[in-house]
């Protein structure tokens, strides 16, 4: 993969809060962290598959030299 990212080795954490549970997700080679609130009701394979999604997703960007945010 382009980024060199490892499924296996990303730290995935859930945390109930409320009728929401939080997820984060740490990729512990570049130390990028990100986070994503779901329905617990959605089951944890699918919060997995979302927030390694989003960990990509902000890696890939972070490869390309995106700032983020909005230019007005």
């Amino acid at each position: 993969m382009k980024t060199g990212f490892d499924e296996n080795s990303v730290i995935i954490e859930f945390y109930s809060v409320g009728a929401y549970v939080k997820v984060s997700a740490i990729d512990p080679r570049t130390l990028v962290e990100v986070s994503i609130v779901g329905d617990p009701q959605r089951g944890e394979a699918a919060l997995r598959h979302a927030v390694l999604r989003k960990l990509r997703f902000v890696m890939e960007k972070r490869e390309k030299g995106g700032r983020g945010g909005l230019i007005v």
